[in-house]
């Protein structure tokens, strides 16, 4: 791939990965606290949140998976020579982020339905040492946790993309021979 096209590659991912940290940050700072201080239930704020997590999770998925048009292009030709660079590190985050991804949407998110709809109550009616609440709570606490470690992932590859090499190395002079 020329210089160019892997500028452009870079402003794109740049730009996709932003969109969702701010979409996420813009949620989880802002949104979330006003619908479960305002709504009447709990249970309904949780629900409504849910949703949008869950649109998220999928925003998250191209976010991230588009932003690796970026780094495909780079991978075969510039990982040769370096044991620890830009392109590995980078490859590191993007494989982390995309199995976040993958946990949240078809692990942790089915889970929490799956309690949701077997306990058929706002989860704050059960007691406190339930099993299906404490499960809740744990795969809760988790996604959460997923949730913000992506945004983090994302502001750091946004931020390090313009790192990765635009150009293929020159060859060793020996390699001529």
């Amino acid at each position: 791939m020329s210089p160019s096209t892997l500028r452009r590659l870079d402003q794109l991912a740049v730009l996709l990965l932003l969109l969702w940290a701010g979409a996420a940050l813009g949620f989880g700072i802002f949104s979330a606290p006003v619908l479960f201080r305002e709504l009447s239930s709990r249970d309904v704020a949780g629900r409504i949140a849910g949703l949008i997590i869950g649109r998220l999770d999928w925003a998250a998925w191209a976010a991230f998976g588009l932003a690796s048009l970026s780094w495909g292009g780079r991978w075969v030709a510039e990982v040769k020579d370096d044991l620890v660079g830009p392109i590995r590190l980078w490859s590191a985050a993007l494989t982390v982020a995309l199995l976040m991804c993958l946990a949240s949407t078809f692990i942790l998110t089915p889970k929490i339905q799956a309690i949701r709809a077997r306990i058929n109550a706002p989860i704050e009616t059960l007691a406190p040492d339930h099993a299906d609440r404490m499960a809740y709570n744990k795969a809760h606490g988790l996604s959460r946790n997923l949730f913000f470690l992506r945004i983090l992932l994302a502001l750091g590859m946004a931020a390090t993309v313009g790192l990765l090499p635009r150009k293929n190395p020159e060859p060793a002079p020996e390699a001529l021979s």
